[in-house]
Parts: structure tokens; C-alpha cells; sequence
């Protein structure tokens, strides 16, 4: 089964700027900013347009509030309609997820795409699980839980991020034998 979602009014719109990439952990030492630096917020009325360009990434959220219950997860994808104009939205809410659903908006065609908030852009289709889940009771707390605007990744809380960023800079290979005589 799924439900169809409508396109809610915060963006956070991907902008270019003058750092090389997107750095996922911010260097304070270099006055490096991390992920939120690329993006700008825009807020639009329902009934507003919005125009996502030819390979532009926007963040956004659903006008619905969903809360998952911890049998289920779903998946998030544009309705069939959109996807053929070349909207491509993606993600997952897990069993147990509180929150509007997060939208992950990208223009895959070659001409930009006019969006009007409130309309039913994507669809969350449910799946269910044959055991109950305690996902969001399981280890660190999650970090998109509960949000209800677009969020900018946080991936730079990620656990394996702080391990791997101690390890020395420079690894070599280990050296192979000579084996001329």
C-alpha cells in the first residue's frame, strides 16, 4: 500500500560556493565550514512555486507528520507522474520514525521543473516486518528523528568518522620482499 505526500514550504536549497567540496567534518584548525555552508534556506506558500533546476539537490519535507509504527518501515519515491519530468526523490522511514518526511528532491532532466507546495509530488509505500522492531531504542540517539523542516546531513556524527579521522595521514603498503639475489 502506498500514500501519496505533498511537497511542504521549507527548502534547503544546494548552492555553490567558493569552498572545492563539501567537507563532511569541518576542520576548525583551517576554517573549513562543513555541509550546512552549501545549502540556503527558502521558505514558499502553499499553492507557491518552486523551480528546481537541471542537477540540483533540495532538501525539503513533507506537509504530512508521519509516526511509524515499530512493525514497519517505508520507502520513499516520487509518484510516477513526477518521475517522468525527471524528479527523483529517495529515502527510507524507519520502524518507530517520528517526523514530516524528509524529501531529498534531485532533477535528473535537462530542463528545470516548476514544484507547487501542497502538491502531491512523492509517495511512501509501507512495508511490514514479521517482528517488531526497537530500532530507534538501539544505540545513539537518531539523528532526523522528530524533524519537521529540512535537515542538512549529519553525517559527521557518525561514530566510524571520529575513529578513522585518528588514525595517522599516511599509510603505506607493506614492503615486498626483494627477491633478485
Amino acid at each position: 500500500m502506498s500514500v501519496d505526500v505533498r511537497l511542504g514550504y521549507d527548502f534547503l536549497v544546494s548552492v555553490m560556493n567558493r569552498q572545492p567540496t563539501i567537507r563532511i567534518l569541518a576542520d576548525q584548525a583551517d576554517n573549513q565550514p562543513g555541509p550546512r555552508a552549501h545549502f540556503q534556506e527558502t521558505r514558499r506558500e502553499i499553492g507557491d512555486r518552486f523551480v528546481l533546476y537541471p542537477n540540483q539537490l533540495v532538501l525539503g519535507t513533507s506537509l504530512e507528520y508521519f509516526a511509524m509504527p515499530d512493525n514497519a518501515y517505508a520507502e520513499v519515491s516520487a509518484r510516477s507522474s513526477y518521475s517522468r519530468l525527471g524528479l527523483s526523490v529517495g529515502g527510507t522511514l524507519q520502524p518507530g520514525f517520528r517526523g514530516c518526511v524528509p524529501l531529498e528532491l534531485l532533477n535528473h532532466g535537462n530542463v528545470p521543473v516548476e514544484l507547487t507546495v501542497g502538491a502531491r509530488v512523492c509517495q511512501v509505500r509501507f512495508l511490514g516486518l514479521s517482528e517488531t522492531s526497537d530500532y530507534h531504542a538501539e544505540g545513539s540517539d537518531r539523528k532526523y528523528y522528530g524533524q519537521v523542516r529540512p535537515v542538512v546531513s549529519k553525517a559527521q556524527h557518525d561514530e566510524e568518522l571520529s575513529r578513522l579521522s585518528k588514525l595517522p595521514r599516511v599509510i603505506r603498503a607493506p614492503s615486498t620482499p626483494d627477491h633478485t639475489e
